[in-house]
């Protein structure tokens, strides 16, 4: 599949799905609390984005079952809401994606349930770091290694590993377009970035090793050695200087 470049209107119309997925998400994190199913905050999640004028990205994707993906302190993505019930110094990860006049916003948050330990709390700052890191990257005439030599170097020097089984991505109509965006990398690989490219850039960072397991449920990816993990996203589009981070308020 070839790199779709968008024009200045569908960047703006990806900047409103954008801001309805930094809408919901900045309630879902308002709202979580220890005491609460994972469950709940799906139910938020799908309520939000129908009041907003908005589709789900996720739900029925591939078969996914909800609206929101929920993973909890080892699991790294694709956590299904259910039963489980969040407890005082877990840390959430929350994956988010609305659709909106046919185009996509996909953005993803970790925040602590009540209060978390320092070593959760530094890697939560690590991880958004390194997203930063991969966004002040991104510009027009580098490399796409670029973002990921930029998302490494910062988790690394930090002592964090990088999730290297999943990665970001275009997007754009589709939820997943051409090209894939590693977290690790040299700034020499890939394709050049041009404006008018949107990427999602998804750090996943572990307190231990990068490897990953996938749960019974088929979707759920936890750290194989059961270590802390983080993810935090952002939709961006890449403009003539600095990127566009489109899924912000």
């Amino acid at each position: 599949m070839p790199i779709i470049i968008k024009t200045k209107d569908e960047i703006a119309v990806m900047q409103q799905a954008g801001r309805i997925v930094a809408t919901v998400l900045e309630m879902l994190k308002l709202q979580l609390r220890p005491g609460m199913k994972t469950a709940e905050l799906d139910v938020i999640a799908a309520r939000e984005v129908v009041r907003l004028k908005a589709k789900p990205s996720f739900k029925g994707y591939h078969g996914y079952p909800a609206t929101l993906c929920v993973s909890v302190n080892d699991e790294i993505v694709h956590g299904i809401p259910g039963e489980r019930v969040l407890r005082e110094g877990d840390v959430a990860s929350l994956d988010f994606g609305a659709i909106f006049r046919g185009f996509q916003g996909d953005a993803a948050i970790t925040v602590g349930v009540g209060t978390i330990n320092a070593e959760a709390q530094r890697l939560l700052a690590a991880c958004e770091g390194a997203l930063q890191a991969g966004i002040t990257a991104a510009r027009p005439g580098v490399k796409l290694g670029a973002i990921s030599a930029a998302v490494q170097n910062y988790a690394e020097y930090r002592g964090y590993s990088v999730v290297r089984e999943y990665t970001g991505h275009g997007i754009g109509r589709q939820m997943h377009e051409e090209p894939q965006v590693p977290n690790y990398g040299r700034p020499e690989e890939g394709p050049e970035l041009k404006e008018g490219m949107t990427l999602a850039i998804e750090p996943m960072l572990n307190i231990g090793d990068w490897r990953t397991k996938i749960g019974r449920d088929r979707w759920t990816v936890s750290t194989l050695d059961g270590s802390l993990s983080a993810h935090f996203e952002h939709t961006i589009a890449i403009t003539d200087g600095e990127a566009k981070v489109l899924t912000a308020l």
